[in-house]
């Protein structure tokens, strides 16, 4: 035992991760000894505090969910219910001691802490940087990168930004996107890729994800394939549960409407609070929402969108859709609505179009349609 602590004191001093184009050894973290030495941001603190905690063997985590679908809240994981997530992704894509990732989620959150779980566990060298639009801009051009995992936006800017983008990317083995849903138009952009790119399905109360879906190349899949150890069902509305070790072995009930194939894997249609009665008919956003993405990749360039409804006297509910930005020219708009109108029922089209200038968003990155809309003067339930 005496032999085996000396050599993980010996590895801390070599091991070290690069936070914002700063070196920090592990033996220095655990210590906390740079603190008064090092000049740090908030969110390099929080980063480093996190790492303190887990390289001096803490049981338990506090961590807020990101309040993307309602209020935030403070849950707790457990060590092993991380290490056990992590190491399950470490073996399915294949990850190894020295290669290279780059961590530019959001550290404070499940998704960006679990990044971190999985570089110190697999001994992988760890570059972190502020979770911006373009994290790359933030990296050296000659920096490799084996594996990294992008919200759906930072992933589209790279790729629209960066010249050398899809060399910089395919140098990767794996690539994870998640956080939002993945657009139309951007999954089309992915099948430059030959770096297999993972859509996540996966909650904080999971420790990040449960499920992958291939998003590129000849065996991209528009079902959710089950990591080991979870056993999925459904409830009397059709939603989703989780059961495993990652949930402490109890039924976890999502609000997520599923299609379950197989034991292990389901296509995911939507969220059971974004089902809009309109009329007397049940319209589900994210159908909507396919069929919208699918008319704004013809143009230019995409704004981001979401749709919602608004009361209305005569359908109870009515459809509208919410674009980030300024108004669309009419013969753009007219664009859109015509093919929307050639993907979508009556019912399900749109009534109303709203423009925001820029969405309000949670501190993840991901769209806050409730804050958007109540800036907007729009009623929200």
């Amino acid at each position: 035992m005496l032999l085996l602590l000396q050599l993980l004191r010996h590895l801390m001093t070599q091991r070290f991760l690069t936070l914002n184009g700063n070196k920090f050894f592990y033996d220095e973290i655990a210590a906390y000894s740079f603190r008064n030495s090092v000049p740090l941001n908030g969110y390099e603190a929080k980063t480093l505090e996190f790492c303190r905690d887990w390289l001096n063997g803490v049981q338990e985590f506090p961590i807020h969910t990101s309040g993307s679908t309602g209020t935030p809240k403070q849950i707790t994981l457990t060590r092993k219910q991380m290490e056990t997530s992590a190491r399950r992704t470490i073996k399915l894509l294949g990850l190894k001691a020295d290669e290279h990732m780059l961590v530019c989620l959001n550290t404070e959150y499940i998704a960006g802490m679990m990044m971190i779980v999985r570089g110190l566990l697999a001994d992988m060298q760890m570059t972190i940087v502020e979770p911006v639009v373009n994290p790359l801009s933030l990296t050296p051009a000659d920096e490799v990168y084996h594996f990294s995992s992008f919200v759906p936006m930072q992933l589209q800017t790279i790729l629209h930004e960066h010249g050398d983008a899809l060399e910089r990317l395919d140098n990767m083995k794996a690539i994870l996107v998640g956080g939002a849903p993945v657009s139309f138009s951007l999954q089309r952009e992915l099948q430059q890729l030959r770096v297999p790119v993972y859509h996540t399905y996966g909650m904080t109360e999971t420790a990040s994800h449960i499920a992958l879906r291939l998003l590129n190349g000849a065996n991209a899949a528009d079902y959710y394939e089950t990591i080991e150890g979870v056993t999925i069902g459904q409830d009397n509305r059709g939603c989703l549960t989780i059961t495993g070790d990652l949930t402490a072995n109890e039924m976890l009930v999502t609000n997520d409407i599923v299609e379950i194939l197989t034991p292990t894997r389901f296509r995911w249609i939507g969220r059971a609070d974004n089902t809009i009665n309109t009329g007397g008919v049940k319209v589900q956003t994210e159908v909507v929402e396919v069929a919208v993405s699918e008319a704004l990749a013809e143009l230019e360039q995409a704004p981001r969108f979401f749709v919602a409804s608004q009361p209305d006297e005569l359908l109870g509910e009515k459809v509208i859709l919410v674009l980030e930005g300024k108004q669309l020219p009419d013969a753009a708009e007219q664009q859109v609505m015509d093919k929307m109108r050639s993907l979508l029922h009556k019912f399900e089209m749109p009534k109303d179009v709203y423009y925001s200038p820029a969405f309000s968003e949670t501190a993840t990155g991901k769209v806050s349609r409730l804050r958007t809309m109540q800036k907007l003067g729009l009623e929200t339930d």
